[in-house]
């Protein structure tokens, strides 16, 4: 198949969690024999971030982790659909996309494209920004792709959307799974951006005041850290590791014994079900997990085999003391959750699943 996807970007990681689960699957496409183009607007946030933080080095790390992968840029505003869509028979559309840009690739669709057109939505927007998804023109696009049941549903019953599939993100087994044990670095590790304060309360609780209060050695990695939380984290004893572009986060893992998983508020309060990539990632590399409390509806994992979670800073610290002191309890747990993913949540899987709903639509 001839297949062409709009994203933010696939080069840049910075801040862009949509990017993991991006390489992941165009890859596993690619492997299959499918001739793959992304698209990615040109001068886009999240590669300007990522330049001026590490510079051309790190499009060229890129570019050598992903030898099969490669962005097509283009200007929004200029966005010639007629030429770069001929012939292709899947268009792939992700909701972090300029309105103008969805709007006019449905467009080129009704006016008689002959390919099959989906949107893809891996945020909390049709929940928390109802008006700036229902600003979309999807009447002409074949379904959606939606990152979980709870986003699957709002689309139909908006009616946003005539069709609507769950399509989870997924871990990329090529680039995550166990590397070969080192001296460890530290205790406990985590990853991932402080944002826009949607979790802070959470991050202490669950994060900075188990690691001080077990005098654990920890790192943490990540961007948009404002100086409150640099400081708070060198409070702690937490050492800051700034920017981790994601394909080197096996390697990292590799280091440590344990790592956490915080979800942002919305993804808990409104959308349960929904872990985000970071879990398939960490169980994906067999580092034990624990998770602050999140819902999974969907049954995703098993919560106690696959991961454990703490609902309270106290349980937390259990959690993690019971990983830390008791290596065999450590080592069935990530077996457990490296299953798991391996069994159902790789991005190999996802593809399946992404070919049989095009096998509904053209049934």
């Amino acid at each position: 198949m001839k297949i062409s996807m709009f994203y933010h970007s696939l080069i840049s990681d910075w801040n862009h969690g949509n990017a993991h689960f991006l390489r992941g699957f165009a890859s596993e496409l690619v492997r299959r024999g499918h001739d793959v183009s992304v698209y990615e607007p040109e001068n886009n946030w999240s590669l300007r971030n990522l330049l001026q933080t590490a510079g051309e080095e790190a499009v060229a790390e890129f570019n050598r982790y992903f030898p099969s992968l490669r962005s097509n840029f283009y200007d929004p505003d200029n966005l010639e659909p007629e030429k770069i869509l001929e012939g292709q028979d899947l268009v792939i559309v992700h909701e972090w996309n300029e309105l103008s840009v969805v709007n006019a690739i449905g467009r080129h669709k009704a006016s008689g494209g002959k390919y099959i057109l989906l949107f893809h939505d891996t945020h909390h927007r049709s929940i928390t920004d109802h008006e700036g998804i229902g600003g979309y023109d999807l009447s002409a696009y074949d379904g959606v792709l939606a990152f979980g049941d709870v986003i699957r549903d709002k689309y139909l019953a908006n009616g946003w959307a005539k069709h609507a599939w769950t399509w989870h993100e997924a871990a990329d087994t090529a680039i995550f799974y166990p590397r070969a044990k080192v001296p460890p670095s530290g205790d406990l590790v985590w990853i991932g951006n402080w944002g826009d304060e949607e979790r802070t309360r959470e991050l202490f609780e669950f994060l900075i005041e188990p690691v001080r209060e077990l005098n654990l050695k920890a790192k943490v990695y990540g961007v948009r850290y404002p100086e409150h939380a640099l400081q708070a984290l060198s409070d702690a004893g937490i050492e800051y590791g700034g920017w981790l572009p994601n394909y080197k986060v096996p390697e990292i893992f590799a280091r440590y014994r344990v790592t956490v998983h915080v979800p942002r508020r919305p993804y808990v309060d409104a959308l349960p079900g929904i872990p985000t990539i970071r879990p398939f990632e960490a169980l994906a590399c067999g580092i034990p997990l624990v998770c602050s409390p999140w819902q999974d509806t969907e049954h995703l994992f098993a919560p106690g085999e696959d991961h454990l979670v703490a609902l309270n800073k106290e349980e937390m610290k259990m959690r993690l003391s019971r990983i830390l002191d008791d290596d065999v309890f450590s080592a069935a747990l990530a077996a457990n959750g490296l299953q798991t993913v391996r069994s159902r949540h790789s991005c190999s899987h996802r593809v399946d699943e992404l070919f049989a709903i095009l096998d509904q639509l053209e049934s």
